[in-house]
């Protein structure tokens, strides 16, 4: 009798098989086709020997440890980027309300990012004006300020909270913070500094396995508190990070 019914399993080497749930008899007059395990130097070269450098001497020179190495990064990246995303998101519209308010305060009524009386580098000028011309790329009659906002990539915020703008911007950004332990700019200025680097090495596909990981999570976790205690909490109860980290090969 023919299965009536089968569903996908998968085993520990992430094969999926059909497994039949019942009335299943045992027949097979031929015996499954076996799968080749890859062929590291295929993937090793494809990847490049330069890149895995550092994962083959971790591994004493072991290739198959340092492809497991390397794909443990992967997930580890991947793992990161998923909070990382929601930080930039929070901390750019936190920042962005604070500087609504400092124009409403002022008496001004146009954007701060469009106001040269908002003392901005001219880096960040720069980047304001790539930002609008990306936004405004759809064509539309007026660009919404969302839009603007969004452009504007985890750097141009991150630099808001550097010490060149201690005393001009940081008095009204610090209230973007209301559950820091102090107002000190460095509280948030070296956490969301350290932040940067570590996305952008993911960005580029760089290794990260070397690094302070727990840390860097920690990070993750304390700016988003110095926001928003809730904030917090609704990234740490879908973060994989920790998962991922206590599958180390």
């Amino acid at each position: 009798m023919a299965c009536l019914l089968s569903r996908a399993t998968r085993d520990d080497s992430r094969v999926f098989a059909a497994q039949c749930t019942y009335d299943c008899p045992t027949m097979h007059s031929t015996p499954p086709t076996s799968i080749e395990p890859p062929d590291d130097k295929a993937v090793i070269e494809l990847i490049s020997p330069d890149r895995l450098n550092p994962y083959l001497t971790a591994c004493a020179g072991d290739s198959a440890a340092a492809l497991a190495l390397y794909r443990w990064n992967s997930d580890l990246a991947a793992a990161f980027f998923e909070p990382l995303g929601h930080l930039e998101i929070m901390l750019r519209n936190a920042l962005d309300a604070r500087l609504v308010a400092r124009q409403q305060r002022r008496g001004r009524t146009t954007e701060w990012y469009t106001d040269r009386q908002v003392p901005l580098s001219g880096k960040a000028r720069g980047d304001i004006a790539q930002a609008q011309e990306r936004a405004e790329r759809g064509g539309a009659a007026t660009t919404p300020r969302g839009k603007v906002i969004a452009e504007l990539s985890f750097g141009f915020w991150r630099f808001l909270l550097a010490r060149q703008y201690k005393t001009s911007l940081w008095p009204d950004l610090a209230g973007a913070f209301p559950h820091a332990p102090n107002r000190a700019l460095t509280t948030l200025e070296n956490p969301v500094k350290r932040l940067h680097q570590f996305r952008n090495r993911i960005a580029h596909h760089e290794g990260i396995w070397h690094l302070s990981l727990e840390a860097r999570r920690d990070d993750i976790q304390n700016v988003l508190g110095f926001i928003a205690p809730a904030a917090a909490t609704w990234v740490a109860d879908a973060s994989r990070i920790d998962d991922v980290l206590a599958r180390r090969p």
